[in-house]
């Protein structure tokens, strides 16, 4: 049986999590390995067993031997390298988000579309077993219509700073990098309608809180406390043209009690809370029941989750199936992130369609 090979490009702290899955998966080869760096290639390569390393990227895609690449890089060349990667001939899974803009959405969903090849949007969410089970509900039509939604994901502290508070290569702050998450995962469980307007807030009010003691938090490598130009915290009202809704807000810090994750959707029959664990509410009889679901996890599990998301990107590299979260998808979920920060920008509501 021939083995997918793959080529990691980043070789960053997300990129062990691709690394770690490719290798428990035995139809892939972990072939080669892409830094700037190219120590940390070596380093890499050396604990993955890569037999190839490489610090251009233009030179990995030329390796003919190569049959799909995982994108780990700043947000702002996701684009650039998943255009070149499906224009040699590869597929790809790029980290989310897609890239920066919506033009830059555009242009890769078009060389995808051109190039036949599989582009999955690394919406790791999506592939996690709480999700599987929350679907299968929802399908049936145990929540019937679900119309509203609501996503928080909040840090007291936590600005990563370095490439994360870089706007320029990252393309904004919690709302991209945390608010990516939980808005696609909120906007796949009500079966992705399309956006009809957004209404957003940002806010830069604490910076990165160097001054802040005694409470440890993660730090990028590149961490400088003087440099921070993104936003603090987001917030926005989605509308979609179903006349479904979604609330979200999140933060790197604010000034709360405590670091808040929760994702909740509400339909005419049922809800269900997805963070910080899966929780059903339904009625039967006329009484209304909280219903805990007996499995082995209610949470989003990582490790798992970035198992089945390599494990289905590897299935769609073989052609068995379609891709859970493809190019389209990404371009859907740019449109809303770059909505929120355009609405809030103009300070004003921005209309879709």
């Amino acid at each position: 049986m021939k083995k997918v090979k793959i080529g990691v490009i980043g070789a960053g702290s997300i990129s062990d999590i691709h690394l770690g899955s490719y290798s428990r998966n035995p139809e892939v080869t972990i072939y080669a390995i892409c830094d700037l760096n190219g120590e940390r290639a070596k380093q890499k390569a050396a604990v993955y067993g890569a037999e190839h390393t490489y610090t251009d990227y233009r030179e990995l895609l030329a390796d003919p031997a190569i049959d799909a690449v995982s994108i780990c890089t700043w947000n702002n060349s996701h684009a650039e390298i998943s255009i070149a990667a499906v224009e040699a001939g590869k597929h790809v899974l790029v980290e989310k988000p897609l890239c920066k803009t919506v033009e830059e959405a555009l242009r890769v969903e078009h060389a995808v579309k051109k190039s036949g090849k599989v582009l999955q949007v690394g919406f790791v969410r999506r592939y996690g077993s709480n999700t599987d089970i929350l679907n299968r509900f929802i399908e049936v039509g145990e929540l019937g219509d679900i119309y509203y939604a609501k996503a928080t994901c909040l840090r007291r502290l936590g600005n990563p700073g370095g490439w994360f508070a870089d706007k320029e290569r990252s393309g904004g702050g919690p709302l991209i990098d945390l608010g990516v998450h939980i808005i696609d995962l909120c906007w796949y469980l009500m079966g992705k309608p399309k956006v009809k307007s957004i209404s957003g807030n940002t806010y830069n009010k604490l910076g990165n809180r160097a001054n802040i003691n005694n409470l440890s938090f993660y730090k990028a490598s590149d961490y400088d406390s003087s440099k921070n130009t993104v936003e603090d915290l987001a917030n926005a009202m989605i509308r979609f043209e179903n006349g479904a809704s979604l609330m979200v807000d999140v933060s790197f810090t604010l000034h709360a009690k405590q670091d808040e994750i929760t994702v909740k959707i509400f339909g005419d029959k049922g809800g269900a809370e997805i963070e910080p664990g899966l929780f059903i509410v339904t009625e039967k009889h006329d009484t209304i029941l909280n219903v805990t679901p007996q499995v082995d996890q209610l949470a989003f599990d990582f490790t798992n989750g970035f198992q089945n998301e390599i494990n289905h990107f590897i299935d769609s590299c073989l052609g068995r199936q379609e891709t859970r979260s493809p190019v389209e998808d990404g371009l859907e979920v740019m449109k809303m992130l770059c909505g929120i920060y355009e609405s809030a920008a103009l300070g004003k509501e921005i209309q879709f369609g």
